[in-house]
């Protein structure tokens, strides 16, 4: 066996130890903050499992690392590359949505926004899937009783209120990410395409050709792209202000894969008063209005 070979074999390994062990011991440390009485002989073992998997994680990325310190990378660039090697870019953007989420919750609370410049004007789309999200966070709170209710078993009923309660947490952080991370029309003209934690694109004025009204019903998720290069980020299954172009612009999607578009749809509560915005910045040298939607009132 080659050494790329065993490389990649312990990749697997340390990436499918990772997937299967370290959940099971957030579950039980959840039971174990929760009070729940966990068998003597369970702690042990699944530490000792744990350990087993962190030393297994450590030597595959300290591999990594030493191949690409060989190679002439830097430090803090051998490590960024060798973390992105074992931790897939699904996982990684996963966690880092989550955590702004919760971040997003917290600003939520203290009635603040993210990132707002001066002079921009913050455009809100959290209208079609307000009732929606508090209604599924009534659900699940449902959920927890009932089984509360239901479930005999002490220790599954714990793993289970902790899991649903976490559950209730997440829907409200992933509404609170939306309401606090708003689209914005900068005073330049620019604009800022956000869903929550999981989406942001910035497009420069100079590339936006025209804006305008336009309500549409795309089926499939929040951000979908088409075969003509077309991105709908809709709210609630809808899109009212359409953008179009000159040159497509990158973006990310939100597990990581990368797209382009020339033609953007996106939803705002408010879709004329960010048209206005967009067709009547301060203009620059650099750039000319775009067209306006018809029927636009000046």
């Amino acid at each position: 066996m080659t050494a790329a070979t065993e490389r990649t074999a312990g990749l697997r390994v340390a990436r499918a130890a990772a997937w299967s062990v370290l959940p099971a011991e957030l579950v039980l440390a959840f039971c174990v903050v929760a009070g729940v009485r966990i068998p003597t002989a369970v702690l042990p073992a699944a530490e000792a499992l744990v350990v087993a998997v962190l030393v297994l994680d450590a030597s595959v990325l300290w591999r990594l690392y030493a191949a690409r310190r060989r190679a002439g990378t830097g430090r803090r660039e051998a490590l960024r590359s060798a973390v992105g090697v074992l931790v897939p870019v699904a996982v990684r953007r996963l966690v880092t949505h989550e955590f702004r989420a919760l971040h997003s919750l917290g600003l939520w609370v203290v009635r603040r926004r993210h990132r707002i410049p001066e002079g921009a004007l913050p455009v809100p789309y959290t209208g079609p899937q307000t009732g929606v999200m508090y209604t599924f966070a009534f659900v699940c709170v449902l959920e927890t009783v009932v089984l509360a209710l239901v479930i005999p078993w002490p220790l599954v009923h714990a793993i289970l209120l902790v899991v649903d309660v976490y559950g209730v947490v997440v829907v409200f952080a992933m509404h609170a990410a939306c309401v606090t991370r708003p689209h914005l029309v900068a005073a330049d003209g620019s604009l800022r395409l956000r869903y929550g934690a999981l989406f942001d694109l910035r497009v420069p004025a100079a590339l936006i050709a025209t804006a305008r009204v336009e309500r549409r019903f795309p089926g499939g998720g929040p951000v979908r792209v088409d075969e003509d290069g077309t991105l709908d980020l809709a709210v609630g299954s809808q899109t009212t202000v359409t953008v179009e172009l000159t040159e497509p612009v990158g973006f990310v999607r939100p597990l990581g894969r990368r797209g382009s578009a020339r033609t953007l749809r996106f939803n705002a509560d408010d879709p004329r008063a960010a048209v206005a915005a967009l067709v009547t910045p301060s203009l620059t040298p650099e750039r000319t209005a775009p067209n306006p939607s018809p029927g636009l009132p000046a």
